[in-house]
């Protein structure tokens, strides 16, 4: 029985059989489909999930209600269609909190933002006087951060 792949084809050398049949090579086509395309359906979108961004404000927003704490000075998140950024209560008046886990964060591209104030402030002793929820969405998906009076800080799906 011939076999296709060159050089080992049981018949003698010189008969014209040489190389792979269209099967072969359309089969190895279909393949290379089907695997390219389960590649492509299992990349996550390189912007992230709208719940991983909710997490992420939350996270950075508890820092701030902790360093309230520690600092035993008010705080706030300060949200904006563009992003977030931490300031400082300091001689009356407020101050960009600086650099590392404070310093200002855009919006993952195409996440908007639905918030009834934008600011978000602790006092220190981490309680919120003015309790406020947060709507993150993307692309239909939406995300809430919930700041209670307590100074807790939620992420509801």
């Amino acid at each position: 029985m011939p076999i296709s792949a060159t050089g080992s084809s049981a018949r003698s050398p010189g008969t014209g059989e040489h190389g792979f049949t269209l099967v072969e090579l359309m089969v190895v086509l279909v393949i290379l489909g089907l695997a390219s395309s389960a590649v492509i359906l299992a990349v996550p979108d390189p912007r992230g999930r709208v719940v991983d961004e909710a997490e992420r404000f939350a996270a950075r927003s508890r820092a701030v209600r902790d360093d309230a704490i520690v600092q035993a000075r008010t705080m706030s998140v300060v949200i904006d269609g563009a992003g977030y950024s931490v300031e400082r209560r300091a001689r009356g008046r407020w101050e960009n909190a600086g650099s590392g886990v404070m310093r200002p964060v855009a919006w993952t591209s195409g996440t908007g933002v639905v918030a009834a104030r934008s600011r978000i402030t602790f006092d220190s002793t981490g309680a919120i006087a003015d309790p406020l929820t947060v709507t993150l969405s993307r692309e239909g998906v939406t995300a809430r951060v919930d700041f209670p009076g307590s100074g807790a800080v939620n992420v509801l799906r």
